[in-house]
């Protein structure tokens, strides 16, 4: 062992250090006793006793390399340090007294230490796994190399089979936040089961060889015969799930109770807005300040020359007709700027309208222009327009808060469109066999079940009837020239990123204060209604004690943490021991069961902390159910990568696939959530 001094203590560690002593400011002797002396060159681990806390927070400042945490005995301060003999003079001459040598530097120190740094490469497999999927092997791994801090380390990992054949394939780093993390590689295609991998580095470091273990390892009872399901045959709006919840509601009123969640939202409405002129020269935006569904949409507007001189700025708003007239000067030319009428308008008509420069077109002169129509440029003509109220259905034969709570919800994200026919698959099927099947019945008489298909349904209208991208609700914070309509498919927020915890303004990353961003964290934590509803029903329902966030896609199986800080990739709190395992022993069951649809597995290495899987994703929902309301609680992103044996490629499937593959993502993953309610029960059970 080396012990060249290392001065690595730092100030940000003081807090901890001093945690530990508290002791009275007392004396220490002038110099060292005679016994405790170092040679020229030696370096030696030595106890000291110092004369009060003062002097350990100047050795803490200093960079001392304490190795141990300080302790107090008989009223001193004792702390043990890696100290070289030129450190060890400066120590005893400043009063810290030298009470123990603990350890001196071992003979040929340099030259092991030299040894080590030749073969400080070493790896570590963090993940083996194999498994089979239509017919085809798999395997995938993890690697973790002590190197972390060299960027061209290159690891390549061997397999070979039982039969003696061999293959190898390369990995890449992976750094997250600027740390890193791994290096890994897609599934790979084998053609037998693996029964052991090794890996190398071009360091030339090696790790132990591993045996790859079966994955998931884990698979639910086989539906009995007759067993229902297949309640899904196409996308599915706002307006059809909500006539699909009010159908299972009419039809099975002894095992389903409708609530209507307390904050209704928008609804499919936005301001009517125009452009007054010509954006590619001047233009004036005006907007209106109802919804254009409240009478706004068609409102006409222009700017007209008075056609006298010396006439001022003025406006007249009279049977939907705004007519601006602009000001002359003495000559009567029209001198009026494009700043000078969006200020006016704003001003001289504030019930009625706002209006701001377009991009480009400030301090121009104002055009003659109009007349132009204000429209909200929603094209849904079979979508309410007026406040919409999110839906659950609770699902129990017994619904009094005494069963095991389970909630499922789907479509924070508008665009996700197969993840409500998940939801509602599931719902279907634990209603629909609760009379013909035994096990189902168990189930449903053992738990209590909460649905929400649609968590936004404002911004999935949008989706279905306007742009089908769209991510967010319709809830526009923007101001000023971000309400420009040219930006109308980036307004809104991002739901699952305006919850309480580890959110943007908590200062983790993930979410956004820029409205028109995908991750826009909205004005505050909670302020949209969308994220309000799911948090009202967890609270009012603290039997929930399971929770699935279904997002597509992907393939992910995930849970938290789900956020970090930038600084030092800094996450949540982590789970801990025994609640890890239980989320990863919860999470082989479920993907067991999604792989008995079709087999479709999710892979191991998108099985996992959200932060660690995926990304930081500020403020999401899961986060806020399991930290603050004590709720377990996953992310489902369905849609998994396939196989394409021709191409020897995995290929992505989208938000919106065409709907066969969508109606097999509602099979297979609407079956693990039937495994979810079951992980409740058995975990009931454990508990009493």
């Amino acid at each position: 062992m080396s012990l060249r001094p290392r001065w690595v203590a730092t100030v940000a560690t003081l807090a901890l250090i001093t945690a530990s002593v508290s002791v009275p400011a007392q004396a220490a002797p002038a110099a060292a006793p005679p016994s405790v002396t170092l040679n020229a060159g030696e370096t030696a681990l030595i106890r000291f006793r110092l004369a009060d806390e003062e002097a350990l927070r100047r050795l803490v400042a200093q960079g001392a390399d304490l190795a141990a945490r300080p302790r107090t005995q008989q009223g001193a301060v004792l702390v043990d340090m890696v100290v070289d003999d030129r450190q060890f003079a400066t120590l005893t001459g400043q009063g810290a007294v030298p009470v123990q040598v603990i350890q001196r530097e071992s003979p040929g120190g340099a030259q092991r230490s030299a040894k080590v740094a030749v073969q400080a490469d070493t790896l570590h497999f963090l993940q083996a796994y194999w498994w089979t999927t239509a017919g085809r092997t798999f395997v995938q791994t993890q690697v973790a190399t002590t190197s972390s801090d060299d960027p061209d380390v290159e690891i390549t990992v061997t397999w070979r089979t039982a039969d003696g054949a061999t293959g190898s394939f390369p990995l890449v780093r992976f750094e997250d936040a600027g740390e890193y993390q791994y290096h890994y590689a897609l599934p790979q295609p084998l053609p037998a089961k693996p029964v052991q991998v090794t890996a190398t580095s071009s360091l030339g470091g090696t790790a132990r060889p591993a045996t790859p273990a079966a994955w998931p390892g884990a698979a639910p009872p086989a539906p009995p015969s007759g067993y229902q399901k297949d309640f899904i045959d196409a996308y599915m709006t706002p307006v059809d799930v909500r006539a699909r919840i009010k159908r299972l509601g009419r039809q099975y009123p002894a095992l389903v109770d409708v609530i209507n969640l307390p904050n209704r939202t928008q609804g499919y409405r936005r301001t009517a807005v125009a452009y007054l002129g010509d954006p590619n020269a001047a233009a004036v935006v005006v907007e209106s300040v109802r919804f254009g569904a409240q009478s706004m949409n068609g409102v006409q507007v222009r700017t007209v020359d008075p056609g006298r001189a010396n006439r001022p700025l003025a406006a007249t708003y009279r049977d939907r007709v705004l007519t601006v007239r602009l000001a002359t000067d003495a000559g009567g030319k029209v001198i009026s700027t494009t700043d000078d009428v969006a200020a006016f308008l704003t001003a001289r008509y504030p019930q009625q309208f706002r209006a701001f420069v377009e991009a480009g077109s400030a301090g121009l002169p104002m055009p003659i222009a109009g007349p132009a129509r204000l429209d909200d440029g929603l094209k849904g003509t079979e979508v309410p327009t007026g406040p919409w109220t999110v839906q659950a259905l609770r699902i129990g034969k017994v619904r009094d808060g005494s069963k095991p709570g389970v909630l499922a919800y789907s479509q924070e994200h508008a665009r996700e469109w197969a993840t409500p026919l998940v939801t509602l698959e599931f719902a279907e099927r634990l209603l629909a066999n609760y009379a013909t099947d035994p096990a189902t019945r168990e189930l449903v008489d053992s738990a209590d079940v909460f649905v929400i298909p649609t968590v936004n349904p404002d911004g999935a209208n949008y989706s279905f009837n306007d742009f089908n991208f769209q991510r967010k609700n319709l809830v526009n914070h923007c101001a000023g020239a971000s309400r420009d309509p040219r930006n109308r498919d980036s307004w809104g927020v991002d739901v699952n990123r305006n919850y309480t915890v580890g959110s943007y303004f908590d200062g983790y990353v993930g979410g956004s204060s820029n409205c028109l961003s995908g991750t826009y964290a909205g004005t505050a934590e909670l302020s949209e209604a969308e994220s309000r509803n799911v948090i009202a029903l967890a609270q009012a329902h603290p039997n929930i004690g399971l929770a699935m966030n279904v997002h597509s896609y992907g393939g992910y199986f995930m849970w938290p943490p789900g956020a970090y800080r930038a600084d030092g990739r800094v996450t949540l709190p982590r789970p801990s021991i025994d609640e890890s395992k239980f989320f990863l022993d919860s999470a082989r069951r479920i993907v067991g069961a999604i792989s008995a649809e079709r087999g479709t597995v999710t892979w191991p290495s998108y099985t996992g902390p959200v932060a660690d899987v995926l990304y930081s994703a500020a403020g999401n929902s899961a986060d806020q159910l399991y930290y603050e309301l004590g709720i377990d609680a996953w992310d489902f992103e369905v849609g998994n990568d396939r196989w394409n044996e021709a191409t020897q490629q995995w290929e992505g499937v989208g938000f919106q696939p065409p709907f066969d593959e969508a109606h097999a993502e509602a099979q297979e993953y609407a079956g693990g959530l039937v495994e979810l309610v079951r992980v409740a029960r058995d975990k009931a059970a454990t508990e009493q």
